[in-house]
């Protein structure tokens, strides 16, 4: 079968670029996604992520290679296998980034793509109560819910004990101005999830002419004698099948697939592809480099006042909140966990804000075992965590051998260079100095973990590599570049020496951003849309030009 487009994953980017590309109705798209489709419950309610963290039916599931500067872990990779992708199992926090994390892509060779050039494009997919204005937009299809107002109480301590130290108060991390403390915004609609599978693709399935198919799991890209994408070959339900492009193959798979099927498909390293006897179709070296990720690591706190520990805590609890979740679309069920935070400078020599911080009004256990499930503290607790905002560690995806059903071997190489090491320190310190508040000191019994034991510099960066995890915000294995040696696609996300293909998602950041990344990947998939749409409009141009002559 043939269509115009053939997309490769329904995640946060290709819900967007599916909606974007058959919008008009002159072009047909086909989705192809290995996940089923989002019918759960639990992928509308907004904690639903918890039961969704470690289930295979929605997860891969991914493990990261062991991390030598980690004492040699394997750190839980979890990535959505379903239509949605990862926007329909993350926690939701929607941060755009700091302006300098776009200036540096444009100034690295990638013209257009400075913050006030993706700025509109942050505006055209959001939908916000502030309505529309220099930072916001206000017809967008993702609904952005500021979770002001509707906080736990205890996070009012945060903020305040915040102010008492002299850090600044940030009103809208997505406004002018980003550094300090506040309150997140989340991308809900009336309580429930609002990803891009919901606000983009949902309202598009009706049109005649974009099809999607479940279970489809891309084996390889197909190209012609020209070097030119011309298709993919799928594995579905045991079925071998293919489909055939007339103007573009676009990846989405995100950032562990996307380089991965680079890579299957013969577009990859050389010696990579004659490790695993995969017929050459180009060099390109870059392709699973530049991998990039966020560290984060937890303080956990017993309170001398209820959290939500004590909520969540009990069946009784439990059904309350589900209450009222049912009955008002509100309460604690119907927002992230993470509700408060911000960003701050480690020390007075940094530029802009290096360090992210989560507060929490529950705390719990990370379970190392896909046995065990999320549960809260059994104490009336919270916590508080950092992760650096632009970590310098480099790492790669590759694959694990040239069948497609194994998963890609993912290593992030975290806190390989001095510049994380030195940040882990300077997060750890940070939260200490922010728990001395008065404030925060006023509610706070003992800190739990790691303890007072825990003071020096040596202590505090032994308690991170043996705690810290990710905060799965993979990027940057498909880096966008002027250079075919260190990058994959190009400033208009067209991969280097091939016609006809394309990457559109986290895998093409060059360099990570501050704060999480979905809102960053459905900038992407916006302005990637429009940049698709404007190559065809020239291509047709031309062609109606050298008809005329």
């Amino acid at each position: 079968m043939k269509y115009d487009y053939i997309i490769v994953g329904a995640g946060s980017a290709g819900c967007i670029l599916a909606s974007r590309l058959s919008e008009s109705g002159e072009h047909s798209v086909l989705l192809l996604e290995a996940g089923g489709k989002d019918a759960s419950p639990w992928f509308k309610v907004p904690v639903g992520f918890a039961k969704l963290y470690y289930n295979p039916a929605y997860n891969w599931m991914y493990y990261s290679q062991p991390q030598a500067q980690l004492a040699g872990r394997q750190l839980y990779a979890p990535r959505g296998k379903v239509q949605g992708g990862s926007g329909s199992i993350n926690a939701m926090i929607y941060v755009r980034g700091q302006a300098h994390d776009f200036d540096d892509w444009a100034a690295g060779g990638n013209d257009g793509w400075s913050f006030k050039e993706v700025l509109p494009y942050f505006r055209k997919l959001e939908s916000h109560p502030l309505g529309d204005g220099e930072y916001h937009g206000a017809s967008g299809p993702i609904r952005i819910s500021p979770m002001k107002g509707h906080t736990h109480p205890i996070c009012d301590a945060f903020l305040k004990g915040c102010g008492e130290l002299g850090y600044p108060r940030s009103e809208d991390f997505n406004g002018e101005h980003f550094e300090g403390a506040g309150i997140y915004d989340v991308n809900t609609r009336d309580g429930q999830r609002c990803s891009s599978s919901f606000a983009y693709l949902h309202p598009a399935l009706g049109r005649p002419n974009l099809h999607i198919e479940h279970h489809a799991l891309a084996e390889r890209i197909l190209f012609d004698e020209h070097r030119r994408a011309i298709g993919v070959s799928i594995s579905q339900h045991g079925v071998q099948r293919e489909f055939h492009a007339r103007r573009e193959v676009i990846l989405a798979a995100g950032a562990v697939d996307s380089p991965k099927l680079l890579q299957l498909s013969g577009v990859a390293d050389r010696e990579l592809l004659q490790e695993h006897r995969i017929p050459e179709v180009l060099h390109l070296p870059a392709v699973g480099k530049n991998l990039q990720d966020h560290l984060c690591v937890s303080y956990y706190y017993k309170a001398g006042i209820k959290t939500l520990n004590d909520e969540f805590g009990s069946l009784f609890g439990q059904l309350k909140l589900g209450l009222e979740y049912l009955l008002t679309r509100k309460g604690p069920l119907s927002m992230s966990v993470n509700q408060s935070g911000g960003f701050f400078r480690g020390d007075d020599s940094q530029r802009h804000p290096n360090l992210q911080l989560y507060f929490n009004p529950l705390s719990y256990q990370i379970p190392r075992s896909s046995k065990a499930s999320l549960k809260p503290e059994p104490y009336s607790g919270f916590l508080l965590c950092f992760n650096p905002c632009r970590p310098t560690s480099r790492g790669e995806v590759r694959i694990a051998s040239k069948n497609p059903a194994d998963a890609a071997l993912i290593d992030p190489n975290y806190l390989s260079t001095q510049k994380d090491i030195d940040e882990a320190i300077q997060g750890s310190r940070l939260i200490r100095r922010i728990m001395s508040a008065p404030a925060l000191k006023a509610v706070t019994v003992e800190e739990v973990l790691p303890g007072a034991a825990v003071q020096s510099d040596e202590a505090m960066l032994r308690y991170f590599r043996e705690n810290c995890g990710s905060i799965y915000h993979l990027c940057g294995s498909c880096a966008m570049g002027a250079d075919p040696q260190t990058s994959v696609v190009d400033k208009r996300l067209r991969v280097h020496g091939i016609e006809g293909l394309r990457v559109v998602d986290a895998s093409i950041f060059p360099n990570v951003t501050s704060g999480n990344t979905n809102a960053a990947v459905m900038m992407v998939a916006e302005k990637g849309a429009e940049l698709i749409l404007e190559d065809a409009r020239q291509v047709r141009a031309e062609v109606a030009q050298r008809l005329a002559v």
